[in-house]
Protein backbone atom coordinates (compact mmCIF):
# COMPACT_ATOMS: atom_id res chain seq x y z
CA UNK A 1 0.00 0.00 0.00
CA UNK A 2 1.11 3.37 -0.21
CA UNK A 3 3.78 4.54 2.01
CA UNK A 4 1.41 7.73 2.74
CA UNK A 5 -0.64 5.37 4.62
CA UNK A 6 1.40 3.89 6.47
CA UNK A 7 2.24 4.21 10.87
CA UNK A 8 5.71 3.74 11.67
CA UNK A 9 6.20 1.47 14.51
CA UNK A 10 9.50 0.98 16.28
CA UNK A 11 10.64 -2.47 16.79
CA UNK A 12 13.71 -3.19 18.61
CA UNK A 13 17.14 -5.33 17.24
CA UNK A 14 19.36 -4.60 14.28
CA UNK A 15 19.99 -7.10 12.01
CA UNK A 16 22.86 -9.21 12.09
CA UNK A 17 23.68 -8.58 8.54
CA UNK A 18 22.80 -4.80 8.42
CA UNK A 19 26.75 -4.02 8.20
CA UNK A 20 26.81 -6.36 5.48
CA UNK A 21 24.12 -4.76 3.13
CA UNK A 22 24.61 -1.54 3.96
CA UNK A 23 27.70 -1.52 2.43
CA UNK A 24 28.01 -4.04 -0.51
CA UNK A 25 27.18 -1.86 -3.95
CA UNK A 26 25.71 -4.99 -5.97
CA UNK A 27 22.94 -5.01 -7.98
CA UNK A 28 22.75 -1.00 -8.15
CA UNK A 29 20.69 -0.17 -11.40
CA UNK A 30 18.42 -3.03 -11.49
CA UNK A 31 14.70 -3.86 -10.64
CA UNK A 32 11.97 -6.62 -11.02
CA UNK A 33 8.66 -6.30 -12.08
CA UNK A 34 6.43 -7.78 -10.23
CA UNK A 35 2.39 -7.48 -11.85
CA UNK A 36 0.01 -8.73 -9.30
CA UNK A 37 -3.53 -9.78 -9.41
CA UNK A 38 -3.83 -12.10 -12.82
CA UNK A 39 -5.53 -13.15 -15.07
CA UNK A 40 -6.35 -8.90 -15.04
CA UNK A 41 -6.69 -6.35 -12.50
CA UNK A 42 -9.94 -4.34 -12.42
CA UNK A 43 -13.32 -5.26 -13.90
CA UNK A 44 -13.89 -7.09 -16.84
CA UNK A 45 -16.72 -9.67 -17.50
CA UNK A 46 -15.19 -11.96 -19.88
CA UNK A 47 -11.82 -13.76 -21.03
CA UNK A 48 -12.73 -11.88 -23.78
CA UNK A 49 -12.42 -8.49 -22.29
CA UNK A 50 -9.52 -9.92 -20.25
CA UNK A 51 -7.80 -11.00 -23.50
CA UNK A 52 -7.33 -7.22 -25.02
CA UNK A 53 -5.45 -6.38 -21.91
CA UNK A 54 -3.56 -9.35 -21.57
CA UNK A 55 -2.21 -8.91 -25.51
CA UNK A 56 -1.51 -5.46 -25.06
CA UNK A 57 0.04 -6.13 -22.00
CA UNK A 58 2.70 -8.82 -23.02
CA UNK A 59 3.55 -7.21 -25.86
CA UNK A 60 4.73 -4.35 -24.32
CA UNK A 61 6.65 -6.58 -22.00
CA UNK A 62 8.30 -7.90 -24.90
CA UNK A 63 8.89 -5.15 -26.33
CA UNK A 64 10.68 -3.74 -24.11
CA UNK A 65 12.38 -6.77 -22.84
CA UNK A 66 11.48 -7.18 -19.20
CA UNK A 67 11.62 -10.02 -17.45
CA UNK A 68 8.28 -10.31 -15.39
CA UNK A 69 6.74 -12.52 -13.38
CA UNK A 70 2.83 -12.05 -12.48
CA UNK A 71 0.99 -13.06 -9.06
CA UNK A 72 -2.59 -14.90 -9.89
CA UNK A 73 -5.41 -15.09 -7.73
CA UNK A 74 -7.08 -18.00 -8.97
CA UNK A 75 -10.71 -16.94 -8.01
CA UNK A 76 -10.96 -14.87 -10.94
CA UNK A 77 -11.08 -18.23 -13.36
CA UNK A 78 -14.34 -19.18 -11.47
CA UNK A 79 -16.38 -18.33 -14.38
CA UNK A 80 -18.37 -19.93 -17.83
CA UNK A 81 -15.66 -19.23 -19.88
CA UNK A 82 -13.29 -20.68 -16.74
CA UNK A 83 -10.64 -22.50 -19.73
CA UNK A 84 -10.22 -19.32 -21.87
CA UNK A 85 -9.26 -17.20 -18.55
CA UNK A 86 -6.51 -19.85 -17.85
CA UNK A 87 -5.48 -20.06 -21.26
CA UNK A 88 -4.48 -16.04 -20.11
CA UNK A 89 -2.54 -17.26 -17.63
CA UNK A 90 -0.62 -19.76 -20.16
CA UNK A 91 0.11 -16.50 -22.65
CA UNK A 92 2.26 -15.59 -19.56
CA UNK A 93 4.38 -18.79 -19.34
CA UNK A 94 4.65 -18.72 -23.38
CA UNK A 95 6.10 -15.49 -23.37
CA UNK A 96 8.95 -16.61 -20.97
CA UNK A 97 7.73 -15.27 -17.71
CA UNK A 98 6.80 -16.77 -14.49
CA UNK A 99 3.73 -16.80 -12.28
CA UNK A 100 3.49 -16.70 -8.57
CA UNK A 101 0.57 -17.22 -6.10
CA UNK A 102 -1.33 -13.96 -4.48
CA UNK A 103 -3.75 -16.48 -2.87
CA UNK A 104 -7.04 -17.36 -4.34
CA UNK A 105 -9.19 -14.39 -3.35
CA UNK A 106 -6.88 -11.73 -1.95
CA UNK A 107 -7.74 -12.05 1.71
CA UNK A 108 -6.25 -9.97 4.37
CA UNK A 109 -4.22 -11.79 6.65
CA UNK A 110 -4.67 -8.81 9.34
CA UNK A 111 -8.40 -10.00 8.87
CA UNK A 112 -8.60 -13.32 8.09
CA UNK A 113 -7.73 -16.14 11.06
CA UNK A 114 -4.85 -17.88 9.60
CA UNK A 115 -6.07 -21.30 9.59
CA UNK A 116 -8.45 -19.95 7.11
CA UNK A 117 -5.37 -17.59 5.41
CA UNK A 118 -3.11 -20.91 4.68
CA UNK A 119 -6.29 -22.47 2.84
CA UNK A 120 -7.23 -19.88 1.44
CA UNK A 121 -3.01 -19.71 -0.53
CA UNK A 122 -3.36 -23.24 -0.74
CA UNK A 123 -6.66 -23.21 -2.71
CA UNK A 124 -4.44 -20.43 -4.97
CA UNK A 125 -2.09 -22.63 -6.11
CA UNK A 126 -4.26 -25.19 -7.97
CA UNK A 127 -4.05 -24.30 -11.98
CA UNK A 128 -1.14 -22.36 -11.65
CA UNK A 129 1.18 -24.94 -10.21
CA UNK A 130 0.17 -27.29 -13.15
CA UNK A 131 1.08 -24.73 -15.54
CA UNK A 132 4.06 -24.09 -14.26
CA UNK A 133 4.36 -28.19 -13.85
CA UNK A 134 3.55 -28.91 -17.63
CA UNK A 135 7.08 -26.87 -18.57
CA UNK A 136 8.89 -28.56 -15.75
CA UNK A 137 8.43 -25.39 -13.19
CA UNK A 138 7.66 -25.16 -9.97
CA UNK A 139 5.41 -22.52 -8.12
CA UNK A 140 8.08 -20.72 -5.63
CA UNK A 141 7.24 -17.23 -4.99
CA UNK A 142 4.15 -15.54 -2.65
CA UNK A 143 3.31 -12.06 -2.57
CA UNK A 144 0.91 -11.18 0.38
CA UNK A 145 -2.30 -9.27 -0.74
CA UNK A 146 -2.09 -5.57 0.56
CA UNK A 147 1.19 -6.42 1.47
CA UNK A 148 -0.15 -7.62 5.30
CA UNK A 149 2.04 -9.95 6.17
CA UNK A 150 0.00 -10.94 9.69
CA UNK A 151 -0.89 -8.55 12.46
CA UNK A 152 1.23 -10.43 15.44
CA UNK A 153 4.96 -12.34 15.14
CA UNK A 154 3.08 -15.44 15.98
CA UNK A 155 0.41 -15.29 13.07
CA UNK A 156 3.42 -14.38 10.99
CA UNK A 157 5.33 -17.19 11.72
CA UNK A 158 2.66 -19.88 11.39
CA UNK A 159 1.94 -18.74 7.75
CA UNK A 160 5.54 -18.12 7.00
CA UNK A 161 6.50 -22.02 7.97
CA UNK A 162 3.66 -23.16 5.94
CA UNK A 163 5.15 -21.01 3.15
CA UNK A 164 8.46 -22.64 3.21
CA UNK A 165 7.49 -26.24 4.20
CA UNK A 166 5.54 -25.58 0.39
CA UNK A 167 8.73 -24.52 -1.23
CA UNK A 168 7.54 -20.93 -1.38
CA UNK A 169 9.82 -17.65 -0.77
CA UNK A 170 7.78 -14.14 -0.21
CA UNK A 171 7.92 -11.28 -3.71
CA UNK A 172 8.66 -8.27 -1.31
CA UNK A 173 8.21 -4.83 -2.64
CA UNK A 174 10.79 -2.19 -2.46
CA UNK A 175 9.45 0.14 -4.72
CA UNK A 176 5.79 1.01 -5.94
CA UNK A 177 3.68 4.03 -7.81
CA UNK A 178 -0.32 3.12 -6.38
CA UNK A 179 -0.87 1.97 -10.00
CA UNK A 180 -4.31 0.22 -8.18
CA UNK A 181 -5.60 4.51 -7.46
CA UNK A 182 -5.16 5.52 -10.98
CA UNK A 183 -6.22 2.03 -12.79
CA UNK A 184 -9.78 1.92 -11.69
CA UNK A 185 -10.42 5.55 -12.22
CA UNK A 186 -9.28 4.92 -15.83
CA UNK A 187 -10.41 1.78 -16.82
CA UNK A 188 -14.22 3.65 -15.58
CA UNK A 189 -13.83 6.65 -17.60
CA UNK A 190 -12.70 4.52 -20.65
CA UNK A 191 -16.20 2.65 -19.83
CA UNK A 192 -18.47 5.88 -20.12
CA UNK A 193 -16.33 7.05 -23.51
CA UNK A 194 -14.76 9.68 -21.38
CA UNK A 195 -10.84 9.90 -23.72
CA UNK A 196 -10.39 12.93 -22.35
CA UNK A 197 -10.63 11.98 -18.51
CA UNK A 198 -9.19 8.87 -19.49
CA UNK A 199 -6.08 10.85 -20.80
CA UNK A 200 -5.87 13.75 -17.99
CA UNK A 201 -5.77 10.04 -15.36
CA UNK A 202 -3.01 8.12 -17.58
CA UNK A 203 -0.62 11.60 -17.92
CA UNK A 204 -1.08 12.17 -14.09
CA UNK A 205 -0.12 8.30 -13.22
CA UNK A 206 3.15 8.65 -15.57
CA UNK A 207 3.85 12.10 -14.14
CA UNK A 208 3.43 10.64 -10.49
CA UNK A 209 5.76 7.32 -11.31
CA UNK A 210 8.37 10.06 -12.80
CA UNK A 211 8.50 11.61 -9.55
CA UNK A 212 7.71 8.68 -7.02
CA UNK A 213 10.36 6.32 -8.88
CA UNK A 214 13.62 8.82 -8.06
CA UNK A 215 11.98 9.12 -4.82
CA UNK A 216 12.76 5.66 -3.67
CA UNK A 217 16.28 5.86 -5.10
CA UNK A 218 16.36 8.55 -2.64
CA UNK A 219 15.05 6.95 0.03
CA UNK A 220 17.34 3.93 -0.26
CA UNK A 221 20.52 5.96 -0.75
CA UNK A 222 19.42 6.92 2.57
CA UNK A 223 18.48 4.44 4.26
CA UNK A 224 20.99 2.16 3.22
CA UNK A 225 24.29 4.11 1.27
CA UNK A 226 23.41 2.99 -2.27
CA UNK A 227 20.33 1.93 -4.20
CA UNK A 228 19.74 -2.07 -4.04
CA UNK A 229 17.97 -4.62 -6.43
CA UNK A 230 14.68 -3.37 -6.79
CA UNK A 231 11.29 -4.95 -6.34
CA UNK A 232 8.54 -3.16 -8.09
CA UNK A 233 4.96 -3.74 -7.86
CA UNK A 234 2.59 -2.86 -10.61
CA UNK A 235 -0.63 -4.83 -11.53
CA UNK A 236 -1.66 -6.46 -14.89
CA UNK A 237 -4.16 -3.45 -15.47
CA UNK A 238 -5.22 -1.37 -19.16
CA UNK A 239 -3.80 0.86 -17.37
CA UNK A 240 -0.42 -0.64 -17.30
CA UNK A 241 -1.04 -2.20 -20.54
CA UNK A 242 -1.53 1.52 -22.18
CA UNK A 243 1.27 2.94 -20.58
CA UNK A 244 4.51 0.61 -21.10
CA UNK A 245 6.61 2.34 -22.82
CA UNK A 246 6.26 5.15 -21.25
CA UNK A 247 6.65 3.56 -17.61
CA UNK A 248 9.66 2.06 -19.94
CA UNK A 249 10.78 5.14 -20.28
CA UNK A 250 10.77 6.35 -16.46
CA UNK A 251 12.85 3.37 -16.27
CA UNK A 252 15.86 4.08 -18.79
CA UNK A 253 15.65 7.59 -17.04
CA UNK A 254 16.36 6.29 -13.67
CA UNK A 255 18.81 4.11 -14.68
CA UNK A 256 16.71 0.60 -13.92
CA UNK A 257 17.48 -2.52 -15.79
CA UNK A 258 15.04 -5.00 -15.41
CA UNK A 259 16.27 -8.18 -13.71
CA UNK A 260 14.06 -12.01 -12.38
CA UNK A 261 12.64 -11.98 -9.28
CA UNK A 262 15.48 -14.51 -8.20
CA UNK A 263 18.45 -12.05 -9.60
CA UNK A 264 17.19 -9.14 -7.52
CA UNK A 265 17.11 -11.50 -4.16
CA UNK A 266 20.50 -11.81 -4.71
CA UNK A 267 20.57 -8.43 -3.06
CA UNK A 268 21.74 -8.50 0.57
CA UNK A 269 19.70 -5.75 1.24
CA UNK A 270 17.22 -8.66 0.90
CA UNK A 271 19.14 -10.52 4.26
CA UNK A 272 18.10 -7.04 6.39
CA UNK A 273 16.03 -8.42 9.39
CA UNK A 274 11.79 -7.73 8.91
CA UNK A 275 10.27 -8.47 12.08
CA UNK A 276 7.37 -6.16 12.04
CA UNK A 277 3.97 -7.33 12.67
CA UNK A 278 0.80 -5.23 12.89
CA UNK A 279 -2.11 -4.18 10.44
CA UNK A 280 -0.08 -1.94 7.83
CA UNK A 281 0.65 -3.55 4.70
CA UNK A 282 4.40 -1.92 4.65
CA UNK A 283 6.84 -2.01 1.41
CA UNK A 284 10.17 -3.85 2.24
CA UNK A 285 12.24 -0.07 3.02
CA UNK A 286 9.41 1.25 5.44
CA UNK A 287 9.85 -2.16 7.31
CA UNK A 288 14.36 -1.79 7.21
CA UNK A 289 13.64 1.85 8.54
CA UNK A 290 12.13 0.03 11.05
CA UNK A 291 14.84 -2.74 11.67
CA UNK A 292 17.67 -0.19 11.36
CA UNK A 293 16.09 2.71 13.41
CA UNK A 294 16.66 4.97 10.53
CA UNK A 295 13.94 7.87 9.03
CA UNK A 296 12.73 8.16 5.11
CA UNK A 297 12.80 10.86 3.61
CA UNK A 298 8.75 10.79 4.12
CA UNK A 299 8.47 14.38 3.70
CA UNK A 300 9.35 14.87 0.30
CA UNK A 301 7.38 11.70 -0.94
CA UNK A 302 5.15 12.38 -3.86
CA UNK A 303 1.12 11.93 -3.29
CA UNK A 304 -1.62 10.73 -5.36
CA UNK A 305 -3.28 13.91 -7.08
CA UNK A 306 -6.09 14.51 -4.89
CA UNK A 307 -8.94 14.26 -7.61
CA UNK A 308 -7.50 10.81 -9.21
CA UNK A 309 -7.48 9.61 -5.03
CA UNK A 310 -11.27 10.88 -4.73
CA UNK A 311 -12.33 9.24 -8.08
CA UNK A 312 -10.71 5.89 -7.10
CA UNK A 313 -12.36 6.33 -3.40
CA UNK A 314 -15.85 7.19 -5.04
CA UNK A 315 -15.54 4.05 -7.28
CA UNK A 316 -14.68 1.77 -3.99
CA UNK A 317 -17.45 2.69 -2.61
CA UNK A 318 -19.97 2.26 -5.12
CA UNK A 319 -22.59 -1.15 -4.76
CA UNK A 320 -20.99 -3.97 -6.65
CA UNK A 321 -21.74 -3.75 -10.47
CA UNK A 322 -22.84 0.24 -10.26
Amino acid sequence: MSVSRRVRFYLAGIAAFAGLCIAAPVQAGTVALTFDDLPVFGPYKTAAEGQEVTTKLLAGIKRNHWRAIGFVNEIQLDARDREARIALLRQWLDAGLDLGNHSYSHLSLTHTPVEAYIADVAKGETVTKQLLAERGRKESWYRYPYLETGPTLAIRHTFESWLATHGYRTAPVTMENSDWEFAEPYSDALAHGDTAKATHIRQAYLDFTAHIVPWYQLAARQLLGREPAFVFLLHASRLNADSIDQLAAIFKKARLKSVTLAQAMKDPAYKIADNYAGPDGDEWLTRWSLTLHKDLPYGSLPTVPADIAAYDAKLEAAPAGK
